[in-house]
């Protein structure tokens, strides 16, 4: 058994949220990782803006204002650059980061980096070329993030379903884009379908506040469109959204630059919905092309792609199995493995 520390400086989360409300994507990584490694026999303490100390799922929660032990196996620092030195008893520090890596070219975190010489953990092969070779680090580790286990192992039926698109990430992950699309090209190729948008600024606390207005905006375009079959439900939480993949059809998603893996899709993908995507920051390294949905770079493609999934029944049916069948490979026990492997 490992003891292991994970910390956190972002927005305020505790063992409770995921299951209560939305929450977004690197924040569901950070407890799943936590609960995975948990779950694997080790000792898993997370350090963040929680309100009190508590237990959950096997992991210990405490405030940060607790303050940092002075040993553990293994550190996992998450995201923010202050907390890179918080803990130089560790046999091993780790940087985890799930953005695109450009903003680590700072000299608040290059001074850390060069200083400290952490282990960077990626989350793909996407994510892992946006960070310099010259830039300081120790080792470059890609551990793409799990899907949790109630998307892996949920049941999931063969029967056609109906014509019901889905997106479920963030609203400013090119949702106008979309939304426009699908007025324009998808629409008048199935007519009778809808896409259900499940997105909102209260998946993302205190970050999502500042930015939204700019959701607002879109979203407020999107309720213009109802009539060419857009149905906004707003942001669920996972179990409700569990739920919804079963009825969903499709997962039509462009990608976002700044996305490093795109947990969206990956559930989607695990609970057996084709997605069409393109060539936009890491989704490409989300599905089997051909296979599991299609990458479709043409605007024109993809609203075709798009309409084949609604409409082909038989299409439908080949990629939904082949999605069962190669998508549930990798959840989070894989990925906290993976993080064992670190620890000297």
């Amino acid at each position: 058994m490992a003891t292991i520390v994970l910390a956190d400086d972002g927005i305020k989360f505790d063992g409770f949220t995921l299951s209560q409300r939305p929450l977004g994507g690197a924040e569901t990584a950070f407890i799943s990782l936590a609960e995975g490694l948990a779950a694997r026999g080790n000792d898993v303490t997370i350090l963040n803006h929680c309100d009190k100390a508590h237990e959950s799922n096997g992991v210990t929660w405490r405030p940060l204002t607790d303050g940092f032990p002075k040993t553990a196996d293994l550190y996992i620092a998450n995201r923010g650059h202050k907390l890179l030195d918080k803990m130089p008893g560790a046999k091993r520090t780790i940087f985890w980061i799930h953005n695109p890596a450009g903003y680590l070219l700072k000299w608040r975190y290059l001074s850390r980096l060069w200083k400290i010489k952490p282990a960077i953990v990626f989350s793909g092969q996407h994510h892992l070329a946006t960070y310099p070779k010259w830039a300081p680090c120790g080792e470059r580790v890609v551990i793409p993030y799990g899907i949790e286990n109630r998307f892996m192992t949920a049941e999931v039926g063969s029967e056609v379903r109906k014509k019901r698109a889905i997106f479920t990430s963030n609203p400013l992950r090119s949702l106008d884009w979309l939304v426009d699309l699908w007025a324009e090209k998808v629409h008048p190729l199935s007519p009778d379908a809808e896409l259900h948008v499940f997105a909102g600024p209260q998946t993302y606390g205190a970050a999502g506040d500042e930015k939204a207005q700019r959701m607002k905006a879109i979203l407020d375009h999107a309720e213009t469109l109802r009539d060419r079959g857009i149905v906004l439900r707003g942001p669920v939480p996972k179990t409700q959204l569990l739920d919804e993949m079963r009825e969903a059809r499709v997962m039509p998603y462009r990608g976002d630059v700044g996305e490093t893996f795109c947990l969206a899709l990956g559930e989607a993908q695990a609970m057996g919905v084709p997605c069409i995507v393109q060539e936009v920051g890491c989704v490409a390294e989300r599905i089997v092309d051909t296979q599991t949905g299609f990458v479709a770079n043409d605007d024109d493609v993809f609203a075709k792609r798009t309409a084949d999934i609604l409409n082909d029944d038989d299409l439908w049916a080949k990629q939904h199995k082949a999605s069962l069948e190669k998508q549930r490979g990798w959840g989070w026990s894989q990925a906290a493995e993976a993080f064992e492997r670190l620890i000297p």
